[in-house]
């Protein structure tokens, strides 16, 4: 989800809108850019208070997904780690699965975000059974 997308969202209803999953691989990608992850680049990518980063971070560090020390970069344990990869790869099946049924791609993004959150482990595999089967099917016309 892009930095203009979260805009829309309030900063108030942040931490409870966005899933854990969603932070952690958000922060992920920040590290995987930048090499290290403050508190500022967390409220800017977002677009939401200072406060209301350090609220989240500490939630995350609570439940053993970060750490930090003060005034330092966040950093990700291994769960931390292990749940932004497990996270990526199941944005990346719904993705699929919503480009092989003929979404367009800039919309399959928008709502794969929302949708890999709310899938089973079960209906995953389902969908990424039929991606990988419509990828050696010849394309149908669009409707």
């Amino acid at each position: 989800m892009s930095t203009k997308e979260f805009v829309a969202i309030t900063r108030q209803n942040w931490p409870r809108i966005m899933s854990r999953r969603s932070r952690i691989s958000s922060i992920a990608d920040l590290i995987e850019r930048d090499g290290q992850c403050r508190l500022t680049e967390i409220a800017k990518h977002f677009a939401v208070s200072h406060v209301t980063a350090n609220r989240t971070v500490a939630r995350l560090k609570k439940s053993g997904l970060a750490t930090s020390k003060p005034h330092g970069p966040i950093e990700l344990t291994l769960a931390g780690f292990k749940l932004a990869e497990k996270s990526k790869r199941r944005h990346a099946i719904v993705l699929a699965f919503l480009v092989a049924l003929g979404v367009s791609p800039d919309n399959a993004r928008k709502d794969a975000e929302g949708i890999e959150h709310h899938v089973s482990d079960e209906t995953l595999q389902h969908m990424q059974a039929y991606s990988k089967w419509k990828s050696t099917k010849p394309r149908s016309p669009k409707p």
